[in-house]
């Protein structure tokens, strides 16, 4: 029979064991990226939703390296109300794109390392700041543990890592910025505590510089980055008495420097987005918002449980009517909520103990980075919840001041509450990253939770209008202007799915009124040329070249250096055959944007189509250094250069298109043909069993599917 006494020493040496290997910081680290990795793992198969398409599709900034610098004389979004700055996420996509071209999964892959290398570093960070910020000779968190203080900040970082509020700043690519600006933040304030550790002056001062260069990257990667420089100097001088007063503000000024030089690449971009429309609210009313979103964030912190887009905890319907006031209840208990969670931080960070420092420093953390987006200013949104990604940190290191004061039994059931607080975290996540499936299951999950506001039922129109399924879309398109009737994306997208059914008289009126509008409606929406360009190609599917040209001009005067517009009425003219004046209207857009692709491969087709071979040449040649991936330009290159018979040049010129594009049979019956052309036969049928073993490779995985 065997004996529990040895039963319970095993069981105990055994926990012994596992603490003994996990104490060692590289092992916490990987578990650390292991458990952040795995949750998250459904997300690595999803299509692009939404931004997406526009990010890491059609964004011209991220073709090439050469757009490195490029980048930061533009905001992310050209045609938009929102300033975002953001280069450096812009930079991490021409990275993606180098390596992984078309596979959306890489670019999934970089955003789930980015969260897991930042959820590293802040484990790494804290375990630093935790020294100083725990005073180790009051209550019953006595001196000598600096190991405990290793398994909060661990703890801190599993957690925030976990938590599913996270999602749409991970599983999310557009949302990599999040991720990004944590990133840079701890790596930045990582490598200051080290700097201060080297005992050569010059290498010190070298490697602040590293720090300051590293600081202006987070800065670049999201707006909301400009904190980490705040919670930095709250730190130095609030909680770190090391520092000598001289040290002191030299750091200050380097971090006034930091502001100075992140504002003057803001001043880059040659045009700011129109001011968006101001929603006019009193400062009483955005008290009541603050506090409401504060009780949301509470409520998200600790019940993670109904997550969705398209938050809000403001409803307009609320002022109409007895029944819409008794619907907005909800929104009243989170201003209950929000004064709760405010008391609870100010009442706890009163109480004396070994954690009330971190607690200060948490509930200091939480509330200067909440504030931003707390709608003391008018953002584009009441409430998100990637917009906890760094208050959420404070919120956690706060919790952990809370643990710290609890008698030394109560802090061992913590471990294990924590631990379950992780395995359910942890499923959530999961569960939550399951959502980003496709833009279909985005817009349908974001429905069920209670998020059907105009944009997700014109996503999942759109969803429907890719399938053909023209009826579904015209009921989601129509309710869609129910909800906002003067939205001109609805009016479009509804003639559209109009168009394709048929029903072309109600459609080209739809066009017609809203392109007499476009003017009026451009200081509410942004992108309301698109009417006009509608209209236009209707006109060119009834051959009236001569109106579609008249609505594309009377349109470029409303919105000039819009390339969708500039580009359209270049086609026309070359199908019309007046090719100099389509020169003469693309030429100026494509010299004053050097980088943008389409306006080059334009321009060299056109040349191409006069038989001005050289001037072609020279353009294409350009255009396909403006993308790593394309072979449109390469292609025609190829083709200008066998009917000049310079085969040899030719076969060179495509063999480069097949490096570019290795598994698509196209590349490779184009070079069969060349090498057929210059008497290289056996090479062209090397060529030609590559087409054929591609084409099976397709229908095998069509088959699969």
């Amino acid at each position: 029979m065997t004996n529990p006494t040895a039963q319970t020493h095993r069981f105990h040496s055994a926990i012994l064991l596992v603490r003994a290997y996990l104490s060692r910081q590289w092992l916490r680290c990987l578990l650390l990226a292991l458990v952040g990795f795995v949750v998250r793992l459904p997300a690595l198969q999803g299509q692009p939703i939404w931004d997406d398409d526009y990010l890491t599709k059609g964004n011209p900034f991220i073709k090439s390296p050469l757009f490195v610098f490029e980048v930061f004389r533009h905001h992310l979004f050209p045609e938009s109300y929102s300033a975002h700055y953001r280069p450096v996420q812009n930079i991490s996509y021409i990275a993606d794109y180098l390596l992984w071209n078309g596979n959306f999964y890489g670019f999934h892959l970089s955003s789930l390392l980015f969260h897991v290398a930042a959820g590293v570093l802040l484990y790494l960070l804290l375990h630093k700041l935790f020294r100083g910020l725990v005073n180790t000779s009051a209550g019953s968190f006595a001196s000598g543990h600096e190991g405990t203080l290793s398994w909060f900040a661990f703890f801190v970082a599993l957690l925030w890592i976990v938590h599913p509020v996270h999602s749409a700043a991970i599983d999310y690519v557009s949302g990599r910025a999040d991720s990004l600006g944590v990133f840079f933040g701890c790596l930045a304030w990582l490598l200051f505590i080290k700097a201060r550790t080297f005992q050569v002056r010059w290498f010190r001062w070298l490697t602040f510089v590293a720090v300051w260069i590293i600081g202006l990257l987070a800065l670049g990667s999201r707006e909301s980055a400009c904190l980490w420089p705040l919670l930095f100097l709250l730190y130095l001088f609030g909680f770190e008495p090391s520092f000598k007063s001289r040290q002191r503000w030299v750091t200050v000024a380097a971090c006034l420097l930091l502001f100075a030089a992140y504002y003057g690449l803001r001043q880059l971009p040659a045009g700011f987005p129109s001011e968006s429309p101001s929603r006019g609210w009193s400062a009483p009313l955005r008290g009541v918002l603050m506090l409401r979103a504060l009780g949301d964030y509470g409520r998200l912190m600790f019940f993670p449980g109904n997550l969705h887009m398209e938050r809000t905890i403001f409803s307009a319907s609320a002022f109409g009517s007895e029944k819409a006031r008794e619907n907005s209840m909800e929104m009243e208990y989170l201003s209950v909520g929000g004064l709760a969670v405010l008391a609870g931080l100010i009442f706890l960070c009163t109480r004396r103990g070994a954690g009330q420092r971190t607690r200060i420093f948490g509930a200091a953390w939480f509330i200067l980075a909440y504030l931003p987006t707390s709608n003391i200013v008018e953002l584009n949104a009441t409430v998100a919840e990637h917009w906890l990604y760094l208050p959420s940190i404070g919120f956690i290191i706060f919790l952990a001041g809370c643990v710290m004061d609890l008698p030394p039994r109560w802090r061992q059931a913590s471990a294990a509450f924590a631990c379950l607080a992780v395995v359910a975290l942890g499923v959530r996540s999961t569960i939550r990253s399951a959502d980003w499936a496709s833009n279909e299951t985005f817009a349908r999950h974001t429905i069920a939770s209670g998020g059907a506001t105009v944009r997700i039922a014109l996503l999942l129109g759109q969803v429907y209008l890719n399938r053909e399924d023209n009826a579904e879309a015209e009921r989601l398109f129509r309710k869609a202007l129910q909800l906002c009737p003067d939205y001109p994306t609805a009016r479009n997208n509804l003639a559209t799915a109009l168009v394709r059914q048929g029903k072309k008289k109600e459609a080209e009126t739809l066009f017609a009124e809203a392109t007499k509008s476009a003017h009026e409606m451009r200081k509410d929406y942004p992108r309301t040329w698109i009417a006009a360009l509608n209209l236009a190609l209707m006109r060119k599917e009834q051959n009236n070249h001569a109106e579609a040209i008249r609505i594309l001009e009377k349109a470029r005067q409303d919105y000039p250096g819009t390339w969708e517009l500039v580009g359209q009425e270049t086609e026309l003219l070359r199908e019309d055959d007046r090719l100099d004046e389509a020169l003469k209207l693309v030429r100026p857009y494509a010299e004053k944007n050097w980088w943008h692709h389409d306006a080059w491969l334009t321009i060299g087709r056109l040349y191409a189509q006069q038989g001005n071979v050289a001037a072609a040449t020279n353009v294409l040649r350009h255009v396909s250094w403006l993308d790593v991936h394309e072979t449109d330009a390469l292609n025609l290159m190829a083709m200008m250069q066998m009917r000049q018979n310079r085969l040899d040049l030719a076969v060179e010129t495509q063999r480069e298109a097949v490096s570019r594009q290795p598994d698509q049979p196209q590349q490779y019956l184009l070079l069969s043909n060349l090498l057929g052309k210059a008497g290289r036969e056996t090479e062209a049928r090397l060529a030609l069993d590559q087409v054929t073993r591609l084409r099976l490779l397709a229908g095998a995985n069509t088959a699969a599917h």
